[in-house]
This record gives structure tokens, sequence and C-alpha cells, in this order.
């Protein structure tokens, strides 16, 4: 190798390690912006309206500070190791339940993807006792079928199994998917994607298809407006503060929470928080630990 290739080769290092440190350096500054937008947000919920859980929202395995927002209303809700079902559970590292798997609770995962289904089956010791998988394109006339199914796989036995968290974000029929799970299993806590460009009070849904799938635009899912007009036996108590999930519980249970207007508790599309990293990147692997530990001492 000559000098001038030696010298041209060293170049383009050096200019590959500084474009890393720029990168690096922009990756830093974004997530110190979003910490404090969370912070601001958190400090602004709690302040204009005390005991709303959104303000004690974090992110651990969620999109954003869905995590925390569950784990308050559970606290005020005497709930330490529920049952949980999410529809629209994705590959299992990101969504609004695997943190509660964590913290003990037992539950269904599904999901129409069957990448992402044979992705956690890959990773999770299953079948277990904890933790059902099903691969399904749910719609409003199977999805009961699927989800009573599922729960019999993780059934107490000798004791009632009521379901006390019911999570669905399938981006499309998520209304009509929802409505038999709410009538039919009565869940406590009810945690759906609302579409939040559709500001309040406007009306709006997804026309029902049973193939529906998401083009990546904004026409998914609902409104605010509409969910809180189909949960008619659940209240609307908290919003995050990413203008992402709503979060409903059930009306004798609301007494628990401070009750405000749903159209103050709607929160703006701020997806962009959603880009918010928490800690390293996420796997299945301490889930894994936990289902074997667990399973093992049953």
């Amino acid at each position: 190798m000559n000098m001038l290739t030696r010298l041209r080769a060293a170049a383009n290092k050096a200019w590959q390690l500084s474009s890393w440190h720029r990168s690096a350096t922009l990756l830093r500054l974004e997530q110190i912006a979003l910490l404090r937008e969370y912070d601001r947000l958190h400090e602004r919920i709690a302040r204009t309206m005390p005991g709303n859980p959104a303000a004690d929202g974090y992110k651990m395995y969620s999109q954003s500070d869905e995590d925390g927002v569950l784990a308050e209303m559970a606290q005020r809700l005497n709930i330490a190791c529920g049952t949980l079902v999410e529809i629209g559970c994705g590959d299992g590292r990101e969504n609004n339940t695997h943190a509660l798997l964590l913290a003990g609770w037992r539950g269904v995962w599904i999901d129409g993807n069957g990448h992402h289904i044979a992705a956690i089956r890959r990773q999770l010791p299953l079948p277990s006792t904890l933790l059902a998988v099903e691969c399904a394109r749910v719609d409003r006339d199977n999805v009961l079928a699927v989800v009573t199914r599922a729960l019999e796989q993780i059934a107490r036995p000798g004791k009632a199994n009521e379901l006390d968290l019911l999570s669905v974000d399938i981006d499309g029929n998520d209304v009509a998917v929802t409505l038999p799970l709410a009538l039919a299993l009565r869940p406590k806590i009810i945690v759906v994607e609302y579409n939040a460009k559709l500001r309040w009070p406007l009306t709006f849904e997804v026309a029902y298809a049973p193939d529906r799938a998401w083009q990546r635009d904004d026409y998914h899912g609902a409104s605010l407006t509409r969910w809180v007009e189909a949960l008619s036996d659940h209240q609307l108590v908290a919003c995050n503060v990413a203008g992402i999930n709503a979060f409903f519980v059930r009306v004798d249970l609301a007494g628990a929470f401070q009750s405000y207007a749903p159209a103050q508790l709607e929160q703006p599309a701020r997806v962009h928080m959603a880009a918010l990293r928490s800690g390293h990147a996420p796997t299945l692997k301490f889930l894994a630990d936990h289902l074997r530990r667990q399973d093992g001492e049953r």
C-alpha cells in the first residue's frame, strides 16, 4: 500500500469516526430534549389535573410512557398480579403489557403477524402457565372465541379468572374488536390507541372491513370521542402525554380516580415522543428468565 493509499484510508476512517460521533451527539441531544418534554408535560398534568394517572407515566417496554400509567392504575385498583390480554402485542419487545408480566401478571398476547409470533416463540419458554401466545387476525366475529380459548390456557385452577386489563392496538378495526370483549369479559382496565389527529369532539372510526390493514397513513383506528361513546360501561381517566393511548376504567371502579371531562383529558398527537429510549435495546430475555423461574416453582 503506497503512501497516498494509506493517507486516503486514514482520512476515510477519520471521517467515519467523526460521522459516528456526530450521530451519537445528536442522539444524546434528542433524548435529553425528549426527557425534558416528558417532565414538563407530566408536571403540567399534575398541576392542572391532580390525581390524573397520566402524570405518573414512565417507559420501560411500552411505546411511550404507558408502563407508568398502567402501574399507577393497577395500584389504585389494588391489582397486584392480575390477568391481561393484549391484542396487537407486536414481537413482545415493545408493548403495553411486557412490564406487567415481569411484575407478576399472567396473560395472553395476540398478534396477526406471523413473524412477530414466531420471534416470540423462539425466545420464550412456551408453553407457559403464565403467558399464552396466539397468532390470529381477529375481527368482531372471532375475537371473543380467540381470547376465551387463549385465557383457558393460563386459567388458575379453582379460581375465578376475571380479566383485569385489555389492551388493543391493531391500527384498524380497534373499536369493532374491543366492544365484544368489553361487553362479555368486562375488564377492569381498557387501554386503546386513539387517533389523536381527530381532535375532540370529532367522532370517527374507520369503516369496518375484516381484512383491514393499516396503510401507514392517518386513516386508522378511532377518535377519542368515538371511544368514549363506544365504551359506555367504562370511564375515561387518562390519555398519555404522547397522545397515543387512552385509558378507561370500569364505571363501578371509577371512584378510585379523579373525574375530569374527556375533552380535558385528551392529549394531542405527539408521536415523536415515542422515540424516547429506556436504557439499552429491549429484549425478551428477562421475561424468558421470569417465565422459566415461575413455571419451575409450580
